[in-house]
């Protein structure tokens, strides 16, 4: 499929915009100068210590002890980054803030809207903080929250932050098992629940299910409640959980922020637990802290002032990204609710309420925006909106350009790919480049990653695994109660020793450098010989307008036999017809090969989803490969539980 241009920023948005500063700060102080966005990406591979060390000059990086060097590594994934130094992620929050300007801009599907100021953020940060210390709460201690994408969240984390303790949290849409699984691993003193929250104009009562979560918790020294369900109202918890107003009122004169080393944990976060207990991601402080600030900066170009929003819950990377906006000294927009009620453009006229600059959302729901053939550009102003961000799941060719028709014709795409695993993009936007139609516009600085193929040799337009073959600030420093680092070796670096293995197949265009996400490797349709990603089948599929979802597996059966079935959920009122069967191996055909033809097609009623919004092709696999069920599947990670039946009874048939 031909990569079209949709869109180029103008020599002024380029003028404007922090990469350019960052280049002329480049030939200022270290008399560098490069002709492309390509050459200076060379460089900061070529060179990571150099580039690395201009970051951390360039952002004028608040450090309470020097650094003896940049990077000590004997092979990945034993390095460590910035030793000696000691920094605060939190310090560098506040360090720009302006106490009247606006830091958190909050609204749900009630109709509840709230702004805190940048003074009122930092009080209450001060007055957790106190509180916690009060507790006995010290550096290198866990607080875990379970809770909404609302301000108690963010302020819970900078306050924990800031006295140095490390934070985990999930959403509360997450199940009692899979919440414990998550929390028992990092045995946390203090938990910070919610009472419920509401989703499609419904309340969710989670009372019981916080109780219960705190039952299994033996380390908790505090229990603190956010009663967002019932204002004001803990009465239906024991005696002894604490009403976070509470905490609020806690007298503190000033927000003391404690000097860190650079590599300490900042948080936790986990794997989707898809066929096993999660894993236990850590990050360091001081990784992240670089690392969100050279993303916001030049990938973003994220400015003082302006509003960042991304539809996020607390139990995906992305809320924990989100937050790295005020780093940049740009008001945060959170947004508490399902984002298609009351109506499909919900979030489209929440953009023009709160006048979003950074708008930023997931593959699913713009692809289900152009399913259901919504116009935001005729219902909504969106004259704020800056760029438009997406991630979680490849875009499709048709997604860039019905963005482009429908949405804003004059709006930055900034599609982007990158993981939990970093909690960063590895590939994203640069303000530099055009946005061409399926493709994300570049590797991101200082991410040295190329497309290998089998042999492991870096290969341009053609298929290939996405492999980082040197270290960044933000990979993990280490997984939680992981011994000499042999799960975390063996999820990564085991397949190209010494290098970061992703799991992604992708492509890189050797005429724009642009990159297009396959899907996930082990997940790929290895038909007969030919690899074949999922997007592909995904992107042809979307034009169907009967379909509403889809899924496919390719089954390697005895004998050398394949089996390749196709899953479809059907649009209301639409029916899965020997006409629309026909529709999709036309189409499949026509626009790929006949090998992306699937053997079967098959209706479903829903399509199987992580929590956190992930297509479960590998689960599904094995599923239907007879594989044990408990080594299969973690249905506490599934959004839709009850969707993995189908498949069970399936798989009898097999």
């Amino acid at each position: 499929m031909s990569s079209n241009k949709l869109w180029e920023g103008s020599t002024k948005f380029k003028e404007n915009s922090h990469l350019y500063d960052y280049q002329k700060w480049l030939t200022d102080n270290l008399n560098l100068s490069f002709n492309s966005y390509e050459e200076l990406w060379q460089w900061s591979v070529d060179h990571i210590t150099d580039f690395w060390e201009s970051l951390w000059n360039y952002f004028n990086i608040i450090s309470h002890k020097p650094y003896d060097t940049v990077l000590t590594m004997t092979t990945m994934p034993d390095f460590t980054w910035f030793n000696g130094a000691q920094v605060n992620y939190a310090e560098h929050v506040f360090r720009h803030d302006n106490p009247n300007q606006t830091a958190i801009i909050f609204s749900n599907e009630q109709g509840e809207h709230k702004e805190l100021s940048w003074n009122e953020l930092k009080n209450k940060v001060a007055s957790m903080a106190a509180y916690l210390k009060s507790i006995g709460v010290t550096k290198g201690d866990c607080v875990v929250a379970f809770l909404p994408n609302v301000p108690e969240a963010t302020i819970s984390f900078l306050a924990v932050n800031s006295i140095g303790a490390i934070w985990s949290s999930t959403s509360p849409d997450f199940g009692t098992e899979s919440v414990i699984d998550r929390f028992a691993q990092i045995k946390p003193k203090v938990f910070i629940t919610v009472d419920g929250y509401f989703y499609n104009g419904k309340p969710h009562d989670k009372t019981a299910i916080a109780i219960d979560i705190a039952k299994a918790l033996p380390t908790l020294e505090k229990v603190i409640v956010l009663p967002y369900l019932n204002k004001d109202d803990i009465s239906k918890f024991p005696k002894d959980f604490i009403n976070i107003d509470t905490v609020f009122n806690t007298v503190a004169e000033n927000l003391v922020f404690e000097p860190i080393d650079f590599n300490h944990p900042i948080w936790v976060l986990y794997s989707s637990g898809t066929t096993g207990l999660p894993k236990a991601i850590v990050h360091s402080h001081g990784g992240i802290l670089l690392e969100h600030l050279k993303y916001m900066a030049f990938h973003n170009d994220v400015h003082k002032g302006e509003h960042y929003f991304w539809y996020t819950t607390t139990g995906w990377m992305m809320w924990n990204f989100l937050q790295s906006a005020l780093l940049m000294s740009a008001t945060i927009v959170l947004y508490d609710g399902s984002p298609t009620y009351p109506n499909i453009n919900k979030l489209w006229e929440f953009s023009d309420e709160v006048n979003i600059t950074h708008f930023g959302t997931s593959a699913p729901f713009l692809v289900a925006s152009m399913k259901n053939q919504i116009k935001p550009k005729n219902d909504c102003n969106l004259g704020s909106i800056r760029s438009i961000s997406s991630t979680g799941a490849p875009l499709p060719f048709e997604a860039f350009e019905y963005v482009y028709k429908n949405i804003k014709q004059d709006v930055w795409l900034c599609s982007m790919a990158g993981g939990t695993d970093v909690c960063t993009a590895f590939v994203g936007g640069t303000p530099f480049y055009a946005v061409h139609t399926g493709e994300i516009q570049c590797r991101a600085l200082g991410v040295s990653l190329y497309a290998y193929d089998d042999n492991g040799h870096a290969i341009e337009d053609d298929l290939g695994e996405m492999v980082i073959d040197k270290p960044m600030p933000s990979m993990p420093i280490y997984f939680w109660n992981d011994p000499n680092k042999k799960r975390y070796k063996a999820s990564y670096f085991e397949h190209f020793p010494g290098k970061w293995r992703h799991g992604d197949f992708i492509k890189i265009n050797s005429k724009t450098k642009g990159i297009i996400i396959y899907g996930r490797s082990d997940a790929t349709l290895n038909r007969h010989g030919i690899r074949i990603g999922t997007s592909e089948i995904y992107r042809c599929i979307n034009k169907i307008q009967a379909i509403e979802d889809s899924l496919i597996v390719n089954l390697e059966l005895e004998g050398g036999r394949h089996y390749m079935p196709l899953f479809v959920k059907m649009r209301p009122s639409f029916k899965l017809t020997a006409d629309v069967k026909t529709q999709i191996k036309e189409q499949l055909k026509k626009e790929y090969s006949p090998r992306h033809v699937p053997d079967d097609i098959i209706e479903v009623a829903d399509i199987p989803y992580t929590i956190s919004g992930k297509k479960m092709e590998a689960p599904i696999k094995k599923i239907l490969l007879k594989m044990p069920f408990e080594k299969s599947i973690n249905v506490d990670s599934m959004k839709n539980p009850e969707s993995v039946n189908f498949f069970v009874e399936l798989a009898k048939t097999i």
